[in-house]
C-alpha cells in the first residue's frame, strides 16, 4: 500500500498524504494484520496535530488569517480530526480539535483593517497567494472550507464529544450558512464557492447562479453540513431549509448537467454520496429518499457507458467511483464509515 515511508512532518502530511492517510485506510480496514502498523503510527500522528493545533492557536492569538492548509478536511486540522473521530482512539487530542474549530468559527481575524471570519484565509482556493485574491478569501466547501470545520463539530456532537462553545458555534454556523444560500434564477438557492473582501463587504446578494453540483464546493456538500449542524443544534427549521435547498438542487436539470464526470470530488460520485447521507437523515416530508433511486441509475447509467476515471485515486480516481458503486449497492453494501474521511457521515 505504501511503497515508500509515509511523510509525518506537520507542514506536509493530512489526512489525503502521508502518514494520516495510511492510518485511516488501516483502521477503515480493519483486518488484524494491520494491528501492528497502525499502532506504530499513533504516537507520530499525535505529536502531528499537537504541533499543528499549536501553531494555529498562536495565529488565532495574533488575529492573522490562516492558510487554507491549517483547517481544510484535505491537507488540515479538520481532516486530521476526521481521522481522530474515525479511529476513536484519542478523544482527548480530537477535542483539543474541536476547541481549534470553535474559537475558528467564533473569533474574527483581521485583514486590511476589516473585521472578517476566522476561517478567512490569507491565500487563493489554489492554497497559494495569487492575484485574483490579494487580500484572500472566504471559501464555502467542504474540501477547504468552513463547510469543513462546521460538519466535523457536528459529527462529533452526533458521537457524544462537546466543548465549551460548540453548540454555540454550530448555531451561528446555520445561520451563517442560511444567510448565504443566494436565491438562484433556476429556482432554490446556492452558496458562492468562494469570495473575495470586497464581495464579503458588500454582503449577501440577492441573485446567484449556482455552480457545479458537488460535494467538494457545491450544495450536496454545503447542504449537508447545514443539516447536521441544524440536527446538533435541534434547529428543525435549519433542518427543513438545508433539505429542501438538496432536495431543489438535485431535482433540477440544469444542476445536474453541470456534473460531467463521476468522481467523488466533483462528480456524480461524490453527488450521491453525500444525498443518500442527507435522506438518511431527513425529515419524514423531505423528498430526498424519493430521489435516490433516479440518481443511483444515472450514476450507473454513466459507468456503464464507459465513463469510470483512468487515473487511480480516492477523491479523483477510478477507485473512489468503484467504492461508491459497492457503498450504494443496496444488496450487499459496503461499511459506509469510510465516507468520514469526507465527512459525509
Amino acid at each position: 500500500m505504501a511503497g515508500e515511508p509515509a511523510a509525518a512532518h506537520p507542514d506536509s502530511a493530512g489526512l489525503f498524504y502521508g502518514a494520516p492517510a495510511v492510518a485511516f485506510a488501516l483502521h477503515t480496514v480493519g483486518h488484524p494484520a494491520y494491528r501492528s502498523a497502525l499502532a506504530s503510527l499513533e504516537q507520530p500522528l499525535v505529536e502531528m496535530v499537537s504541533a499543528r493545533l499549536a501553531a494555529a492557536h498562536e495565529r488565532l492569538d495574533s488575529r492573522r488569517p490562516a492558510r487554507m492548509r491549517e483547517y481544510d478536511l484535505i491537507s488540515g486540522l479538520s481532516g486530521l480530526g476526521a481521522y481522530l473521530l474515525h479511529r476513536g482512539s484519542s478523544p482527548e487530542l480530537l477535542c483539543g480539535v474541536l476547541r481549534y474549530l470553535v474559537r475558528l468559527l467564533r473569533e474574527p481575524v483581521s485583514v486590511r483593517g476589516h473585521e472578517v471570519p476566522g476561517w478567512w484565509t490569507s491565500d487563493g482556493p489554489s492554497g497559494r497567494p495569487g492575484n485574483a485574491f490579494p487580500s484572500g478569501h472566504a471559501n464555502w466547501g467542504v474540501a477547504h472550507g468552513v463547510a469543513g470545520p462546521i460538519t466535523l463539530l457536528a459529527l462529533a456532537a452526533r458521537a457524544g464529544l462537546s466543548v465549551p462553545g460548540q453548540q454555540e458555534a454550530l448555531t451561528d454556523a446555520c445561520r451563517l450558512l442560511e444567510r448565504w444560500a443566494l436565491p438562484a434564477p433556476e429556482g432554490g438557492a446556492a452558496w458562492p464557492e468562494t469570495l473575495g473582501l470586497d464581495a464579503w463587504l458588500d454582503g449577501p446578494v440577492p441573485q446567484y447562479r449556482a455552480g457545479r453540483p458537488s460535494w467538494c464546493y457545491g450544495t450536496p456538500g454545503i447542504a449537508r453540513a447545514l443539516q447536521l449542524a441544524s440536527v446538533a443544534c435541534d434547529m428543525k427549521d435549519s433542518r427543513v431549509r438545508a433539505e429542501d435547498l438538496l432536495a431543489a438542487c438535485l431535482g433540477d436539470p440544469r444542476q445536474l448537467d453541470r456534473v460531467t464526470d463521476l468522481t467523488v470530488c466533483h462528480g456524480w460520485a461524490g453527488l450521491c454520496l453525500a444525498a443518500e447521507q442527507a435522506a438518511a437523515d431527513a425529515s419524514v416530508t423531505s423528498p430526498l429518499r424519493r430521489m435516490l433511486p433516479s440518481l443511483r441509475d444515472e450514476f450507473t447509467a454513466r459507468l456503464e457507458r464507459g465513463e469510470l476515471p483512468e487515473g487511480a485515486g480516492l477523491l479523483t480516481g477510478a477507485d473512489g467511483v468503484l467504492l461508491t458503486v459497492h457503498t450504494l449497492n443496496t444488496s450487499h453494501p459496503v461499511a459506509s464509515g469510510w465516507a468520514t474521511c469526507l465527512l459525509l457521515i
